[in-house]
């Protein structure tokens, strides 16, 4: 199988890759999570994150959103404590608030699903390329949604972080052409073909 230049010496790594990443997502609790570990991971690369994910799970109420949003000065304290956590106190403040905000969505559009899927008319994107691994860090899409979120009051969400959401939450399918996987995606789930070059402020690794 291959794995889209992944890490394939760890486990998670892999049942993360195979199972979860890509795959059209529908659920607001697990956008919350997704979200939550793009927050998490500012500065820090993907498998110190995905090796906490039950640490984080058992600090954050299994993600739930409707819960952490009533977070207050005493949840960050338990949460800084907790043996192998991440010992940001503004990331964890960001994802309570991000969880408060998250609440607004949904009250406006009735789902945060409704509300991020928007923005593919509900089908999963494949940019020409990017299936061969012209993949960029950032693109329109993903800085379109950042900045309508950051002016709804999230952080720790730049064009960057959306774009990783993008890809982990189906709406756009990064997945190598010859990823069984991309296959699979293409086949079983609403897919819209785009140019990569249409979309504007696009930037690419250095």
């Amino acid at each position: 199988m291959a794995y889209c230049d992944w890490d394939t010496t760890s486990e998670l790594n892999i049942k993360y890759h195979d199972e979860e990443w890509g795959v059209p997502l529908h659920d607001d609790i697990k956008q919350f999570e997704f979200l939550m570990l793009e927050v998490m991971q500012c500065g820090l690369n993907w498998q110190t994150i995905i090796n906490k994910r039950e640490i984080f799970r058992r600090c954050f109420d299994g993600f739930d959103f409707h819960k952490i949003a009533a977070y207050t000065d005493r949840d960050i304290v338990r949460i800084m404590n907790t043996e192998g956590m991440i010992k940001s106190p503004r990331k964890i403040a960001a994802i309570i608030n991000n969880a408060q905000c998250m609440l607004k969505i949904c009250a406006q559009f009735g789902s945060f699903d409704k509300y991020i899927w928007h923005y593919s008319a509900g089908k999963s994107i494949v940019y020409d390329r990017h299936n061969e691994g012209y993949i960029p860090a950032s693109n329109g899409l993903s800085a379109r949604i950042s900045l309508d979120l950051k002016k709804r009051g999230f952080k720790y969400l730049g064009p960057i972080t959306i774009y990783s959401h993008l890809q982990a939450c189906g709406i756009i399918n990064d997945h190598d052409k010859d990823c069984p996987r991309y296959k699979y995606l293409v086949t079983n789930y609403p897919t819209i073909n785009k140019k990569r070059y249409l979309e504007k402020d696009t930037r690419f690794f250095k």
